[in-house]
This record gives C-alpha cells, structure tokens and sequence, in this order.
C-alpha cells in the first residue's frame, strides 16, 4: 500500500518497509483465518496451456464488513445486502506456508487497528482485478465479486458536506470508517482532500461503469452518480486549477494534478479512459480525462542521453525522483490518447516506455526508485506490473511492437527473472511474493496489494498469448550491463575540500546517494576513481546546484569531457528544498578503459555521485526459450556492437527504433531476419553485420543464438 502519505521521506520508507519480513504488520497479532499452504509452483510447460490468473488468494483475502447507513456514507441496496466485501490489507505467511490476514498498524484490545483492516485503495483495486477477470473470461463469480467490493468502496466515499467525493482510507473490521490513521497520513483526515484514494476510486468506478452498463443498468448508473460526486470535487480542487503552473525548482509544472501527482492522476485516467469509452458524449468526464491526461504527459522529462530518459516523473514537487510504485502513467497515457483520439498524447508514454523503462530493465530491472541514483534495488509487484501494462497498452496504442520485447523480460519477473531467482508468483494459488530485496532474498508474505498488481499483470499476459509464451520462456537474469553508480566520496580531494556525512539522505526532494557528498571550493580538485569498461560510456555528474549562480566545475579524463553549473538551480517554487539534486549531462563520454574522472572547481560546488551508462546497455535472460539478450542504445548514432557467436549457433537480431517501432538491420531482408553469422568461432560473417548486433540511435534490439 504504498505512496499513500505526501510524499516525504517515509514515501520512500514505505515501501522498503513492507518487504523487511512482516511490512507494516502488529508487533503482536494473532494469526486470522490462515489460507492453505501453498501448492507447489506450476512448471511453465504447464502454465502456458491454462490461464495464468488465478483469484484463489485474492478470494481468500475477502472479508465481509458491515456497511451501515451513517451520515455521510452510504452505498448501493445496504438495506437489501447490509454486508459487502473487502481484502485484508496484508497476508502474513506462517512457517508451515499457510497465511494469516493482517491489518495496518496495530491491534488494540478491542480488536481494531490502528489503521485499519482494509483500506480504499486496495479495495479499488480489488474491484479492478475482478471487473477484468469478470470481462475477459466471463466469470459469474468474479461478476460478483466486482459487484461486491464496488459497493465496498463506494461506502468509503463521502456523499455529502465539505468534503463531498472525497474518500475516507481506512475501515475496521466491524465496518468503523477511521479517517484518521496512526500513524497519521496526508491528507488528515484522509476525506478532507483529494488523494491516491480518490484516484483509484475514480478509477473501479470508470471500469465498473463500462462493465456493468449492459449487464446491470441500475448499478451501472449507481457508479456513474458516484463517479460524478468525485469528478465534482477533482473540479473544485486541483482540477480547478486546469491551465495554471507552479514553479519547482526553476521548471513550470502542471498544476492541475491530482495530490500533485503524475502516479495519482494516471490511475484516475484508467477509469476515466474506460468511462468516456463507454459514455463519449459526458463532456464533465471527457473534459476531467483530457486535462489530467494533458499534465501527465508534460511531466515527460528527459531523453536518450539526459536523466531521466524519457521517464513520465511522478511528482510536480520534485524533478529528480522516480518511484515504479507509481508508474502506470505511460499506461494511461496510452490509453487515454486513443479514446481522446489524441496520438500526440502518447508521445510522452512512447518516450517512457521504449526509452526509460529500457534502460532501466538493463539497469538491474524494476526497481522501486531512483531518487536520483538507483538507490532503492527492491522489488516490487506494484512496480512490476505498472512496467508491463504501460508496455502493453503503448504497443497497442502506438503499433510499436518492440515494447513487447521489453515487456517479456518484464513479465519474466514473475517466473524467475529477478535478482532471487525464484518465481515471485505462484499459478497453482494466485499468490504474488511481496517482493525482492536488494540482496535477492525474498518477502513470502502476499499482502493485498501484491495481490492485486500480480493478477492484473497474469491478466495482461493471458490476453496475449504470444508474450505470456515469450515471458513463460524467461526463467533467470543472466546478467545485466547498464547504468551504474560511483560515489564522489570515493575519490581523492586536492585543495579546499571535504567528505560531508548529511544528517538525512532525503533532501526534501531526492536522496543523496550513500548519505554523503563531497563539498568543494575554488580551486580545489577531485579525483574519482573507477572500474574500466570495456565500451564508451556517457557520464552523468550528480550535484546539489544552489539557486544562486556558483561557478561552474570542468570534467575531465584523458580529455576534456565538459562542465557542469554548481548553482543557478532557479527559483525554489513548491519544492521543499532550495537548489536541487540533479544529474547532468556532459559534452563528451569517458572513453573505454578509462579508470578515474577528475573534477576542476571554479567556485563551491557540492558533488554527489557519478552515474556512468555504457552507450550499449543491455540484459542477458534464459529459459525454457533459451537465451536472448536485449542491447540499449544511448547513443544518438547507430551503433554496431560486436558479439561473440559459438561455433554451430547462428545470431537472430530483431531491431527497433527510439520509438519501439521495427527497423532493417542493415544487410539483412526487413527487420524480421537479422545478419546471421556462421558460427564458427571466428567471427567470420555472413554479410556485413555477421557478428555485430544493430542498435539503432536511442533505440533496442533483441538478439537471440540458434542452434543450425
């Protein structure tokens, strides 16, 4: 459940949190309705011949919770069904494999938590899993199932007063809304704003609208009304903010977010997507869709060689923070551009996707944050899941069908492709791991939101039966090569300077990578040393620039490689820290081999990090389907990278453009054939390319060896 609170430094304490062992679980809690032991994992052979999703968890996390007529809450027929039906927040596992159902927080001697046993996002979402299931397989049961835990969800909404269409976040188990959690959450209580909550709320209600709008009239107009009461209060907040800037940090950035937020408005933007889909001529939802789906894509930011690299960037108060926890906004993007029939909105999804989302799968895959750096290595399904239908839905929206290359690496997660080497999600009981750490141990619990973002992922993935196949075929990461980090603190200081310990590694905006930085003055040098690399490599300096004009500092190795500004960072605006902690890009790249980068200061500087990415990034998997890898250009050029072909193996190669769109390797007949090499050992070619792989500028190719 993460990305809840504003986003402080618990933001990224979150999720880290929630894969230590038991997440945000009591000290003491006593195990409830434990779940069967988990069945042994299906083998790929046999998944790949029967769905892969499988509700039995998420069933088993239901609960019946009274939803009585008090003031200002209500939902559809309480009197006719008193009852409806919520997950448990989190699923705790036991040592004999079964679970226990956890609440949030604390349990107190009367039996409720100190957050709460369910909660409206993971309700929401909940919804969403069944409404999908329900639609593509024609399920009765998971038909009501959707219809159950909608009116769950639409029992937290507020329906009148103040703070009417906003949601309040936690219930307890005999049905008490508790709109003031301990630890307390932002907004506070959680009905007096808008928030994630509202988001993902608007969200069930859009897809359970489209759902139900032919199979139940009466319910479906129940959610249009109740979808309304929230878009009406999104117009009297942020919405009515539409065409209005702030400033962060020098940058203007859309005002009109939901929380601020690119990750919250995008999950409003799926459910609207679905609703003006199913009803185009509401011009109040149409009209919410294509100004929210406007200030996502202008939270677009950087390219092939500049940070982010084409990330949609979640947060309007930050410029250099990251989080896969909130990024489903290529996806809505994508979606929203063809119902608007707006193909230049997707632009910004195409720039994420088939650029960031690339480097980033190179890089040691789905990581919850970089914050500038890759600093946050776990692993979520959230994450996870927001990677694979962003890919999806901008390859149907775009016809770029590289992304589904990227998008079986992604899928293969879920089967053994992460840094554990264990399947994360089990087809036998539909349970989800809540994620792996950093050193590739894994949390077994199966919380509700791991859960969730599990299925909706196996639901992608069986309504495409030839990248379920190509992710089933992904069992292991044979090794990545991407971006990677050095700390400034490593190097040798000549002159005025110093290593600075910070009091807090969260700026207010960003971390400092490792907790530390190297502080500088005029005339002083540092030295930073490095491991060789056998290709170029585009060197991204990380410095905390002040507002003020502060000089500038000369990168060098055996050359000149450029110079970055130490201040000059512009007007600070709705950020919570003056200056900001940003990568920059340098003229020219350290050169193969090359061990230290040297840094001149002509004035005070404050230096983080290096990031160094290879112009050749790239993520070497295997499997039932044998071994392919994936080669990411960020390089403006094309490249041709040499590769080493066995003896009796041919190389495949199938390239694609910035775009993700299919491109000819040159000296082959269309994209769909690469250059073949005859396998020798020698390198000896078979045309011009026999043992090189064709990248194409900013873009990707997929290499696969065949045996002849």
């Amino acid at each position: 459940m993460s990305a809840r609170a504003a986003r402080i430094p618990c933001l990224v304490m979150t999720a880290s949190l929630a894969l230590v062992g038991v997440g945000m679980a009591p000290a003491t809690s006593a195990p409830v309705a434990a779940a069967p032991a988990g069945a042994t994992f299906v083998s790929p052979a046999a998944a790949a011949t029967a769905p892969l999703t499988n509700t039995s968890h998420l069933d088993w996390l239901l609960e019946e919770v009274p939803v009585p007529a008090i003031e200002g809450h209500s939902t559809y027929r309480a009197e006719e069904q008193p009852t409806a039906l919520a997950p448990w927040t989190y699923a705790d596992r036991n040592d004999d494999g079964t679970y226990r159902k956890i609440g949030g927080g604390n349990l107190d001697a009367d039996g409720n938590w100190s957050q709460g046993a369910y909660n409206a996002d993971d309700i929401s979402r909940t919804a969403v899993v069944y409404l999908r299931h329900w639609q593509q397989t024609g399920s009765e049961a998971s038909k009501e199932l959707a219809f159950q835990t909608l009116r769950s969800l639409a029992y937290l909404q507020t329906t009148d007063g103040p703070n009417a269409g906003n949601v309040v976040l936690w219930q307890q188990t005999d049905g008490d809304l508790n709109p003031s959690a301990e630890p307390i959450e932002l907004p506070d209580p959680s009905d007096s704003a808008e928030s994630y909550w509202v988001a993902r709320t608007v969200w069930a209600l859009g897809e359970g609208y489209a759902a139900f709008s032919d199979a139940d009239p009466e319910f479906a107009a129940f959610l249009q009304e109740r979808l309304h009461l929230s878009l009406d209060a999104l117009n009297r907040q942020s919405l009515g903010q539409y065409g209005q800037y702030d400033i962060a940090d020098g940058v203007s950035v859309p005002a009109w977010l939901i929380a601020q937020g690119a990750d919250s408005s995008a999950e409003a933007v799926l459910g609207l997507s679905a609703y003006v889909g199913a009803e185009p001529s509401d011009e109040v939802a149409r009209t919410a869709l294509s100004q929210l789906t406007e200030g996502i894509a202008e939270m677009s930011s950087g390219d092939t060689q500049s940070w982010p690299f084409g990330a949609i960037l979640p947060w309007t108060k930050s410029q250099t923070f990251w989080h896969a926890w909130g990024g489903m906004a290529p996806a809505a993007v994508a979606d929203a551009s063809v119902v608007l029939g707006r193909p230049d909105l997707a632009d910004a999804a195409v720039q994420d996707t088939a650029g960031f989302t690339a480097q980033l799968i190179t890089a040691g895959g789905p990581d919850n944050a970089w914050t500038p750096t890759p600093s946050e290595r776990v692993q979520i399904a959230y994450g996870v899941d927001s990677r694979l239908q962003s890919l999806v839905s901008t390859a149907e929206a775009t016809g770029a069908t590289g992304l589904y290359e990227l998008a079986a690496v992604m899928g293969g997660w879920y089967f053994g492709a992460n840094r554990s080497g264990e399947p994360t999600y089990n087809p036998a009981t539909g349970v989800t791991f809540d994620g792996v750490q950093a050193d590739g141990t894994v949390n077994y619990n199966s919380g509700a939101e791991s859960t969730i973002h599990g299925l909706l992922s196996m639901l992608v993935l069986d309504a495409n039966p030839e990248l379920k196949a190509a992710a089933l075929g992904i069992d292991q990461t044979v090794a990545t090569d991407g971006l990677t980090v050095v700390e400034a603190e490593t190097g040798t200081i000549t002159g005025d300077g110093t290593m600075v310990t910070a009091e807090s590694a969260w700026t207010g905006e960003a971390n400092i990578s490792g907790g530390a930085y190297v502080q500088l003055t005029t005339g002083a040098r540092l030295r930073i040393p490095m491991t060789a690399h056998e290709q170029d490599r585009n060197v991204y300096p990380i410095v905390n620039r002040t507002i003020e004009d502060a000089g500038t500092t000369s990168w060098s190795a055996k050359r000149k490689l450029g110079a970055t500004p130490n201040g000059g960072a512009g007007e600070q605006g709705i950020t919570d820290a003056p200056g900001i902690l940003q990568p920059l890009s340098l003229d020219r790249e350290l050169k193969r081999g090359e061990r230290s980068i040297s840094a001149a200061v002509d004035g005070a500087a404050s230096i983080d990090a290096l990031l160094l990415q290879p112009l050749i990034s790239s993520v070497t998997v295997d499997g039932p389907a044998g071994e392919s890898t994936i080669f990411v250009s960020a390089s403006d050029k094309k490249s041709l990278h040499p590769v080493v072909v066995p003896r009796g193996y041919r190389l495949e190669q199938h390239a694609y453009d910035a775009a993700g769109q299919p491109v000819a390797v040159p000296g082959s007949k269309g994209h769909d054939r690469g250059a073949i090499a005859d396998g020798k050992g020698q390198g000896k070619e078979k045309g011009r390319n026999g043992d090189k792989v064709f990248v194409a500028p900013g873009g990707f190719t997929e290499t696969s060896l065949i045996r002849r």
